[in-house]
Parts: C-alpha cells; sequence; structure tokens
C-alpha cells in the first residue's frame, strides 16, 4: 500500500511513520517541511498521487477555538479535494474521545467539526477518537495550577500510550474503512488527580496535586463525563507505569 501520513513530522506522525516502515508499506511523509501544507492545500496533489490512503494526524498550532477550528476546516477541505482527484480509498482520521459531543466554542468542539467534515466527503473513511496521551497530564497540571497546587476535579479518565495511538492508526488504514468512528484508551481507569500526580512524581515535579469536587477542569470544553471511551472501543496495551519507566529509559539514554 502506499499511505500518506499528513503530520508526519509530529508527535503521532513520527510513531506512524516508522509502523508503516517497519511493515514495509510506501511511505509519504507530508508536512510543511517536505513541501506540503494542508492549510493552503500546497503540495497536496503531489503528496496523495497513487495514494491507497491517507491518515491525517495533523493538529492546530493554536488550540484555542477559534483558531483551531479554521485550521481544522482549511485542511480538511483541501485535503479531501484533493484525495477526490487522486482517487484516495481511505481516509482515516486522528480525533479525541467526547470531540462528537462538545458543545461549546473550543478545541474539543473543533475536532468535533472536522468529524464532520470527514463524514460528509467523498472518501470512504475511518475516524479514530483517543483519550489523553499520557505525556498529556504535563499540560494539565500546566493548565490547572494556582501557585504552587493543581486543582483536578475527581473525574475518571483513561489515558493511552501514543504509540498505541500510532499501532491503531495504522491498523485501521490498512483494514476497510469503518465509515464511523472508533475510541481507543488505555488498559486502566483512574481518577484524573491520580493520572496527573503520577506523571508529576516521576517528573521530580513539587507541585501538589489536590482533588477538588469544585475545581474548575481549565483545558477541555467537554464534559467530564465524556472523557472515556465508548462502545465501540479499542482497549491499548500499554499501562501508565510501563510508559514511566520507558520514558525513564529514554532519559537516561539520553544523558550518556
Amino acid at each position: 500500500m502506499r499511505i500518506v501520513v499528513l503530520g508526519g513530522t509530529g508527535q503521532v506522525g513520527r510513531k506512524v511513520v516508522d509502523r508503516l516502515e517497519r511493515r514495509a508499506q510506501a511511505v509519504v511523509v507530508a508536512s510543511p517541511a517536505s513541501g506540503v501544507d494542508a492549510r493552503t492545500g500546497r503540495g497536496l496533489d503531489a503528496a496523495l498521487e497513487h495514494a491507497d490512503a491517507v491518515i491525517d494526524v495533523t493538529n492546530s498550532p493554536d488550540l484555542s477555538g477559534r483558531a483551531a477550528r479554521a485550521f481544522f476546516e482549511a485542511t480538511t477541505s483541501h485535503l479531501r479535494a484533493a484525495e477526490e482527484r487522486a482517487g484516495v480509498k481511505h481516509h482515516v482520521v486522528l480525533s479525541i474521545v467526547g470531540a462528537d459531543q462538545a458543545d461549546e466554542e473550543g478545541y474539543f468542539a473543533a475536532k468535533g467539526v472536522q468529524e464532520q467534515a470527514v463524514q460528509s466527503g467523498p472518501t470512504p473513511y475511518s475516524i479514530l477518537r483517543s483519550t489523553q496521551f499520557y505525556d498529556f497530564a504535563r499540560r494539565i497540571a500546566e493548565w490547572n495550577t494556582t501557585e504552587d497546587s493543581v486543582h483536578l476535579p475527581p473525574k475518571p479518565v483513561q489515558p493511552v500510550a501514543a504509540s498505541d495511538v500510532a499501532d491503531a492508526l495504522v491498523e485501521l488504514a490498512m483494514g476497510r474503512p469503518l465509515a464511523g468512528a472508533v475510541d481507543v484508551g488505555g488498559p486502566e481507569q483512574m481518577l484524573l488527580p491520580d493520572f496527573v500526580n503520577r506523571v508529576l512524581r516521576f517528573d521530580n515535579d513539587p507541585r501538589y496535586v489536590v482533588e477538588d469536587d469544585d475545581a474548575a477542569l481549565v483545558g477541555f470544553n467537554v464534559s467530564g463525563d465524556l472523557l472515556l471511551p465508548r462502545s465501540p472501543s479499542l482497549t491499548a496495551v500499554t499501562t501508565l507505569d510501563s510508559w514511566v519507566h520507558e520514558e525513564g529509559l529514554r532519559k537516561l539514554v539520553g544523558r550518556r
């Protein structure tokens, strides 16, 4: 198969490209660095020539709702048109659990708009909705810190390793289009404060994580009750402890 990875130099994109190459697939890495700008459509026709499938893991450089919505509307519009011209048979896009139910202006809602644009296009599609990545705990802490404490409501979450999400994207792209969406989450449910606290302890971060029923969850424009995967769903294999161990090994190797 010839598979184009749009956003192939990003956090998830690099992992997707690596896995496809290991499986001896023909991979096209499409990003601004390779002359492809999905926001304007520049370079898309050349990148998609003879492509069987496209995996879209692009992300808006600005996570605010209005900017993210404009980014996803523009990129999906250009991509849909280029796919139709090239005769692409499968469009796979990475989204977020709960994006289809976000009812406020914000990043989750912007991803919901992207999903709708994919669903209304002519190319057969599959949508993978992921829970929060393990390393996203650091961003959650940053957004919800007051002085030396991180106040978080005790909402259940099921975070996942980005590497497992990459595996799922590859499996979807090499299969038949779902004409729908599937959720993916990690193997463990935990409360949000516990999740963030475990990652901060690994980082030797001195901030306290406080379980606070009254805390407003900053950085999410979706109900805390919508953060878990829904059926149909995939369960990834990498536990938080395993991910922390792997992160520690990478840091150790990096210091040598």
